[in-house]
């Protein structure tokens, strides 16, 4: 006879083994609800939770006068979900997405086509009219954010100069980049929740920080003569055959930069295609040896130690041994007596020499030096260099013949026009300025503080200096084509050797003019240089036209009128 077992053990069994399984789910219950529930509260939340950033609306660049020159529109970023769209519409909506964004349909229709992602971009810096037309024709899934984009309204005006922004929102190259964080201002965002869709749970909590808009840079250039100066710059540029161009306009009883000009200058709206040279602001970066333009600088050095006098005359030959190197003037000629006022009108380098032994190295050295060389300027100009100035106890044999007329010391085309706005200015410098002041949050303009004042020689020695710069634009001096009928001018030639650091050598011209009008009541100062020109060298011939041309629309344009008097008599040559 079978005989069955107790079933009672059995079941105490299966009730022992089922509370023990209970309790594992009870305890993990109360983990999961009462000890860890705060962190499954947060894990759920973060995965709803959706960040958007809110762009800060990029300041403006403006000229003095508050036209735009970099300007800040609005713009949407387009995005679409590729899963949403269906194979058989792909190639239909791939040429509508492509023809309105200027876009290939392979490049569009190759986005549409990866359907393992929810998100792909289609483009960025859309017109609202665009991205409001797409998403009326129905285009599935299409997102549009709010963005901005980057225009630049004058194209390649002072493009170098100002710069542009990239494709990630910061400032490349010039006052883009150098006034960066104040431009850009600061972001915002949004923290919301969504569900799986992508769209916003309703009555869920949501964050805001609003985006901090950025300010606007108001420059001291002055829009119109920027114009005149790059036209009249590169026009010179081609005729002359030149490897490029440089005006500076600056004013000479602030030292503020009206115009800053190169040629060929960078298009702005077309940055990308732009060689990285174009991004240069040669105007303050490039550095080149200035020639005879230097030579008020040994002038000055002479007249202020009391060494010579304009009057002072020179038996000049034209051809003066320094160490081991005979240097000469431009042109042969006879031995013949020169006042130091003819010397520097005819721009004889003999004659320079002369006044430069009777200074010393030293002396010239200190001068140089407090006119700027060797140092950056000051003023917030971006990439401005500090050019090259070795010191004295350096200096050659011949080398301390050749600094007295511009060759053996390097400057920037910024770097002389301070020198000349400081003769102009009595002999006080001035820190050029180039930023006459920006916007601070409440949209309140803020003057930039003046520039650094510094006397460099006293006004006697600058007012002499003057005279002899107005001679050399006479009938009698190498700057005759500078002249301006009905203005006195004053100012200086200036044509030197150029080294060219790819040959290693030195190969071709740097011709240049520098000078300031009225030359009795200096208001501005206007520099033009030009690099490596093919068709004639001489700074008299090449770069005295594009002064005049634009100091002309300049003086013009800003209202100067002539002082009605007439340049002193002066004892020009030796014999009077």
């Amino acid at each position: 006879m079978l005989r069955l077992g107790n079933p009672r053990r059995r079941i105490n069994i299966g009730l022992i083994g089922m509370t023990f399984v209970l309790s594992i789910f009870a305890g993990r219950l109360i983990q999961m609800q009462g000890l860890d529930s705060k962190v499954y509260e947060a894990a759920a939340v973060g995965q709803r939770t959706h960040t958007e950033e809110i762009p800060a609306k990029r300041g403006s660049i403006t000229d003095v006068n508050g036209h735009g020159l970099a300007i800040t529109v609005e713009a949407r970023e387009l995005s679409i979900d590729p899963s949403k769209v269906t194979p058989q519409t792909r190639a239909k909506w791939a040429a509508l997405l492509a023809q309105q964004l200027g876009k290939s349909e392979q490049e569009i229709a190759a986005k549409l086509a990866r359907t393992n992602t929810r998100y792909q971009r289609l483009a960025t810096d859309v017109d609202p009219v665009v991205a409001t037309r797409l998403q009326q024709a129905g285009v599935p899934a299409l997102a549009a954010k709010k963005t901005y984009r980057r225009l630049y309204p004058a194209g390649d005006l002072a493009g170098s100069l100002i710069g542009f922004v990239g494709d990630e929102g910061a400032g490349l190259g010039g006052i883009e980049q150098a006034r960066n964080t104040l431009l850009a201002g600061q972001d915002g965002e949004q923290r919301v929740e969504t569900g799986r869709d992508g769209l916003r749970i309703p009555m869920t909590s949501s964050q805001h920080t609003a985006p901090v808009n950025g300010q606007d840079v108001r420059l001291t250039i002055d829009r119109d003569i920027q114009w005149a100066a790059q036209e009249s710059i590169a026009e010179q540029v081609e005729k002359a055959g030149a490897d490029s161009g440089t005006v500076i306009v600056m004013d000479v009883q602030s030292a503020q930069i009206i115009a800053m000009a190169n040629a060929p200058e960078l298009d702005l709206n077309n940055w990308r295609k732009a060689p990285a040279s174009a991004y240069v602001n040669k105007a303050a970066a490039d550095v080149f040896e200035p020639g005879s333009t230097n030579k008020v600088i040994t002038a000055a050095a002479a007249i202020e130690a009391g060494a010579v006098t304009p009057d002072t005359v020179f038996q000049v030959p034209d051809r003066i041994r320094c160490a081991d190197q005979v240097l000469r003037d431009a042109h042969p000629h006879k031995s013949e007596s020169m006042t130091f006022r003819q010397a520097v009108a005819e721009s004889s380098n003999v004659a320079t020499i002369m006044a430069a032994r009777k200074v010393g190295s030293e002396r010239l050295y200190r001068m140089l030096k407090a006119f700027g060389f060797g140092s950056r300027p000051g003023g917030g100009v971006p990439s401005a260099e500090a050019g090259l100035l070795p010191d004295y106890k350096n200096w050659s044999g011949s080398q301390s013949c050749t600094v007295a007329y511009g060759q053996g010391v390097s400057v920037t085309a910024l770097q002389m026009a301070s020198v000349y706005q400081t003769i102009a200015n009595g002999g006080v410098k001035i820190e050029p300025r180039i930023v006459a002041g920006t916007t601070d949050t409440s949209g309140r303009f803020v003057p930039a503080p003046p520039g650094k004042q510094t006397r460099v020689v006293s006004a006697t020695t600058a007012k002499e200096i003057t005279t002899m710069l107005e001679s050399a634009v006479s009938a009698e001096g190498t700057g005759e084509l500078a002249a301006i009928p009905g203005y006195r001018v004053a100012g200086k030639t200036g044509t030197a050797n150029r080294y060219d650091a790819k040959l290693g050598r030195y190969e071709g011209y740097t011709a240049s003019f520098v000078g300031f009008a009225p030359a009795d009541k200096p208001r501005l100062v206007v520099l033009s240089v030009l690099q490596n020109p093919k068709n004639g060298h001489f700074g008299g011939q090449l770069a005295a036209p594009v002064f005049k041309d634009v100091m002309t629309f300049a003086i013009k344009s800003k209202k100067i009128p002539p002082t009605g008097s007439a340049a002193p008599p002066v004892r020009m040559r030796a014999g009077q």
